[in-house]
C-alpha cells in the first residue's frame, strides 16, 4: 500500500465515530465486523469559490457616481 494511504487510514481509524462519540472508527468497525474499502478526505472550504473584490476599483466607481450627480 501506499505509505501517505496506510498515514490517512490509521488517522481516520483513531478519530471518534460521528454516531457515537464513545467509540473510535476503528472499534465500530471490529464491532459490526466491518472493513473499510475506500474512503475520500475532504478538506474544510475545499471547493468554495471566494469572491475576488476590488477595494480600490469599487471606492473609485462610487466616487466617480458621486461627482457625476
Amino acid at each position: 500500500m501506499h505509505l501517505l494511504f496506510i498515514i490517512l487510514l490509521r488517522a481516520t481509524f483513531s478519530q471518534t465515530f460521528v454516531k457515537n462519540d464513545k467509540q473510535t472508527v476503528e472499534q465500530m468497525l471490529k464491532a459490526e465486523t466491518a472493513s473499510v474499502k475506500a474512503f475520500t478526505m475532504f478538506v474544510v472550504g475545499e471547493g468554495i469559490e471566494k469572491k475576488q473584490d476590488d477595494f480600490a476599483a469599487e471606492v473609485a466607481a462610487q466616487v466617480a457616481a458621486a461627482q457625476k450627480a
